[in-house]
């Protein structure tokens, strides 16, 4: 068995990629390489040797422990031992790191304050608030939403003959549910991406002190906005959202106004980055497989593309890694890994292991769904709360490209966001 340094030098070297000298690690985990345009291209190959090497690897630039296999990964997401904080037992000092600058703190009290970064009880009963105003039927009463927009989008890209089905397609329709959803109007709507682009820009791996400056600023920024929103519907309320969340109340206990901010913020960056990059990395792989995107082409409804969708999620899962810090000692393949350790649950690794799908390197879109048991919107406490959303506008989007704009073929070769956590391409030319 064995321990990780705890040392401050162990703790990474934040911007390091930045200044040109990407981190390198030895052993086994030499395969992950992060900051590596190649590897963040296709990081299928790394993950496994990561998986034939072992069930855990210390990752020395980033200080953390790198899990790849699908049955840890979902223990872990569903573990107690392990939290998304350690500040509801333990304080910096106690957990052995260093408390967040405080310049950074519009960034941190944000994010701090939302369900993803929460531990029980506090988790418990936000979400439990979170869940009276955000309920299945708000989501089935967005179908029409979704449709109406996903045609006009598509309309629109079809009228030019092609064009960026990120920018055109993908981007603009899960910004705008959710804009809808939160009762944004259309005439703001447009600073909501540039405000989760910079807010997200600090879940990537050693982010350095220019990505924190665009993060605070944009924190500062959108929850100013929010609170005048929020000021306004207290005022006037409505069917939106956040009305929902203001009168939202169990046991006469309510939200306070920042777990409010925060709720809708999470909302806007975790409900839209899955479906933007889904959508493009789908199509992606729909249009280099053209025999399962012709199977695709006579899909009756949405509902006829769910078994699709799923593989999609699974094959190139948008989020790659999810964190965790070890609260209580573990043990994973023999490797302790104790309190105070951070470990990296590599989803897109858990989604290609062999151990758990059949023929995992294979993009099957006929992969029923019950036997398609991802991992991409997480499991146990933290499982994605806007899943059900996101799968709507999903298959609502790939059903109108279908059907609306067939013959559609890549115009470019594309190129990938240099981030890796959250991972998606640049554009996504297409023509027809």
């Amino acid at each position: 068995m064995t321990y990780p340094s705890t040392s401050p030098e162990a703790q990474g070297t934040p911007g390091a990629a930045d200044a040109g000298t990407a981190p390198r690690a030895d052993g086994p985990a030499a395969a992950f390489a992060p900051w590596s345009p190649s590897f963040v291209a296709d990081p299928y190959p790394a993950y496994e040797e990561l998986r034939a090497a072992g069930r855990a690897h210390w990752f020395a630039p980033t200080s953390q422990w790198l899990v790849p296999h699908h049955d840890d990964v979902s223990a872990l997401l569903r573990d107690r031992r392990l939290g998304r904080t350690y500040l509801h037992r333990f304080s910096h000092e106690e957990f052995g790191r260093q408390a967040p600058p405080p310049e950074h703190e519009p960034f941190t009290v944000l994010n701090g304050n939302g369900l993803l970064d929460l531990e029980a009880p506090v988790h418990t009963r936000i979400r439990r608030l979170v869940a009276k105003a955000f309920t299945p039927r708000m989501v089935d009463d967005l179908a029409p939403t979704v449709r109406e927009l996903a045609e006009g989008l598509v309309a629109d890209l079809r009228a030019d003959g092609g064009g960026d089905l990120l920018a055109q397609v993908a981007e603009p329709l899960p910004v705008a549910v959710i804009a809808e959803m939160l009762g944004v109007p259309p005439a703001d709507r447009g600073l909501l991406r540039p405000w989760s682009a910079a807010i997200t820009g600090m879940f990537e791996l050693n982010p350095d002190e220019e990505t924190a400056r665009r993060a605070v600023r944009a924190a500062e920024e959108f929850s100013a906005y929010l609170r005048e929103l929020i000021a306004a519907r207290r005022r006037d309320p409505g069917t939106d959202l956040v009305s929902a969340l203001i009168a939202a109340h169990d046991d006469g206990d309510v939200l306070t106004e920042q777990e409010m901010v925060s709720t809708c913020v999470l909302l806007l960056n975790a409900g839209h980055e899955a479906t933007v990059n889904t959508t493009v990395l789908g199509w992606l792989h729909l249009l280099r497989h053209p025999a399962q995107l012709a199977a695709l082409a006579g899909a009756g409804g949405p509902e006829d593309l769910r078994d699709a969708v799923e593989e999609m999620l699974r094959y190139d899962t948008p989020l790659q890694m999810f964190e965790r810090w070890v609260l209580d000692d573990i043990e994973v393949g023999g490797t302790v890994i104790p309190r105070g350790s951070e470990v990296a649950l590599l989803l897109g690794s858990a989604n290609r292991d062999p151990a758990r799908f059949t023929d995992p390197g294979t993009f099957d879109t006929t992969r029923p769904a019950a036997d398609n048991r991802h991992l991409s919107f997480g499991a146990g406490l933290h499982y994605c709360l806007g899943a059900p959303l996101a799968r709507l506008e999903l298959t609502t989007s790939f059903h109108t490209l279908l059907r609306d704009a067939p013959g559609m073929r890549l115009a470019e070769e594309p190129q990938w966001r240099p981030g890796y956590v959250i991972r998606g391409l640049e554009r996504l030319l297409v023509t027809w």
